[in-house]
């Protein structure tokens, strides 16, 4: 049995969708029962409860330990630490934990509750895997506004990913072998703003970042070249390559496709400035 844990996630639920074809019993472990993904079992289990964790976690063979959507730092902490020690009381067999990009370098302020649950876990003596993210493309990738495309990057690249790459990647994981102790940090292609802009047959213009907050922190990290990290850890675990940003401008879903309310995995909650 997997456990799919914060499973009322948009990233839970995608794993969810991908798990359905395959041939696994999946339960998915919620906050709130009424918010669960519909056609699997679910389970209550809050990170803040421990208790129900416990009982959301039994029997399971492979748990995904999705991060946490909570801001403050040592709250966070304080809950995935919750779901570690409450999968090692369950007996759970492996945990699968989506970490993010330099977790494993050390505890820097944006990275310290993903550090501090990759520590927990090899501390735990549970078998794990690491899947550390990147951004989520679904957030960055700008859409059209008067005519034209404006950012803040100074035309370099970023090495997002869509969620739905990263829960095929996560399914591919709970359900295959090999991965048990590794640790992957997932990047997408790199794209950057002036190649979507010329995909979509419209002029770029730069321009100043809005103010101080968390996208003006992100932009100064893509214009130093912070995002251009570039692995193949996400091809493999797919066997394919990842979408790329531009072909999902062309080929993908229509509508707005940028939401900065969206969850990020590194700054929380990214508000619209």
């Amino acid at each position: 049995m997997i456990v799919i844990s914060a499973a009322s996630g948009a990233l839970g639920r995608l794993v969810i969708e991908s798990l359905r074809t395959r041939t696994t019993e999946v339960v998915a472990a919620v906050r709130d029962l009424e918010r669960a993904p519909e056609g699997v079992p679910a389970r209550r289990g809050d990170y803040d409860d421990p208790a129900s964790l416990r009982e959301a976690f039994d029997g399971a063979a492979r748990l995904l330990l999705i991060s946490s959507p909570e801001l403050d730092t040592p709250r966070r902490i304080r809950q995935h630490l919750n779901a570690v020690t409450a999968a090692k009381e369950a007996g759970v067999g492996a945990v699968v934990f989506t970490s993010f990009l330099g977790a494993g370098d050390g505890a820097t302020g944006m990275t310290e509750a993903y550090h501090a649950t990759e520590q927990a876990l090899i501390s735990s003596g549970l078998p794990y895997t690491f899947l550390r993210h990147p951004f989520y493309s679904d957030a960055f990738v700008p859409r059209v506004v008067d005519g034209e495309i404006t950012g803040s990057t100074g035309g370099r690249g970023l090495n997002t990913a869509f969620r739905s790459d990263l829960a095929e990647a996560a399914a591919n994981v709970l359900t295959g072998e090999g991965h048990l102790g590794r640790a992957y940090d997932f990047t997408g292609p790199l794209w950057t703003h002036p190649e979507v802009a010329e995909a979509l047959g419209v002029p770029y213009r730069e321009v100043p970042d809005a103010g101080p907050g968390p996208m003006s922190w992100i932009n100064a990290q893509i214009r130093a070249g912070l995002l251009e990290q570039q692995t193949d850890d996400l091809e493999r675990v797919l066997g394919r390559p990842p979408v790329t940003s531009t072909w999902r401008i062309s080929y993908g879903p229509k509508g707005p496709l940028v939401d900065f309310s969206t969850y990020c995995p590194l700054a929380g909650r990214v508000r619209k400035m």
